[in-house]
């Protein structure tokens, strides 16, 4: 469980860093599964299998001389292991605490794979914002790296404080070193600080961050790959608030308004019960 202290810097910063939740032998097994559905050898498929940089569809494994992030949604659909993660007791518990909810839903995992040398970079953005059928905004995502996660292959970069900011995505920018800046700075909190700090994660190690939180990631130029698996975790009490669209949105079964759940949103946590794997 996090520590009160960790708690509080988690509502101050946005984002904390865990533990190593995963041995080598599991982060191996995600790995083989993470291949195979790649290149599409899967029975079950995900949501969405693609380059994110240049939004193909049915992109699988084969590397271009162009930049590249693969970007899996709900990886969970098409594999029984990274479903199991998505219900790993302790980050369960931990979401849990940092949400302050007594149950929790996938609302979608993520995978974001860069490759080496032409891992492209991740413009600066908040979640929330890009999930415009659900409320409240306050989701928490458990990021788990399946490489060291460091700045020479592209990790991670957080700006402290920013999910106290509201919803600014249409301000977002990333400017040629791939760092943020507001486009209107005058409408953020008087004295804010928008410089973004490096979130490096260790192989196995899980990251949380808040849905509203500023977070972007640089190139991976290096020969080393970057890969991790995300999983968005809804608290209890979200909503289906459609106000747009989104992938998942032909997986929903229930009226605007009400609690967002069913099958293809599963419970992975309640307090003072398992879930049945």
């Amino acid at each position: 469980m996090l520590t009160n202290e960790q708690l509080k810097e988690f509502e101050k910063l946005g984002y904390i860093k865990g533990d190593v939740v995963l041995s080598d032998t599991e982060v191996d097994e995600l790995r083989e599964e993470l291949d195979l559905v790649m290149s599409g050898k899967s029975v079950k498929k995900p949501v969405l299998n693609r380059n994110l940089v240049n939004d193909e569809v049915d992109y699988g494994m084969s590397i271009s001389q162009k930049e590249t992030v693969v970007q899996i949604v709900n990886i969970w659909m098409a594999s029984d292991l990274f479903y199991q993660h998505a219900c790993n007791q302790k980050i369960c518990e931990e979401v849990a605490q940092l949400c302050s909810s007594d149950t929790l839903r996938i609302w979608h995992d993520q995978v974001q794979y860069k490759p080496p040398v032409t891992g492209g970079p991740t413009v600066w953005h908040q979640d929330h914002p890009a999930w415009p059928i659900i409320q409240p905004a306050n989701l928490v995502s458990a990021w788990v790296a399946l490489d060291d996660a460091i700045i020479e292959n592209g990790c991670m970069w957080m700006v402290p404080g920013s999910h106290k900011w509201g919803d600014q995505q249409k301000y977002l920018g990333t400017d040629s070193n791939f760092m943020p800046y507001h486009k209107q700075p005058d409408l953020l909190p008087e004295g804010v600080n928008t410089k973004a700090v490096p979130f490096e994660i260790k192989k196995g190690q899980v990251g949380y961050h808040h849905c509203l939180t500023w977070h972007g990631g640089t190139n991976n130029r290096s020969d080393r790959k970057r890969r991790a698996i995300a999983v968005h975790y809804m608290p209890g009490h979200t909503r289906y608030e459609p106000t747009g669209s989104h992938p998942m949105e032909a997986h929903v079964n229930v009226k605007a308004g009400e609690i967002l759940k069913g099958n293809d949103f599963p419970v992975v946590y309640k307090k003072d019960s398992a879930v049945m794997l």
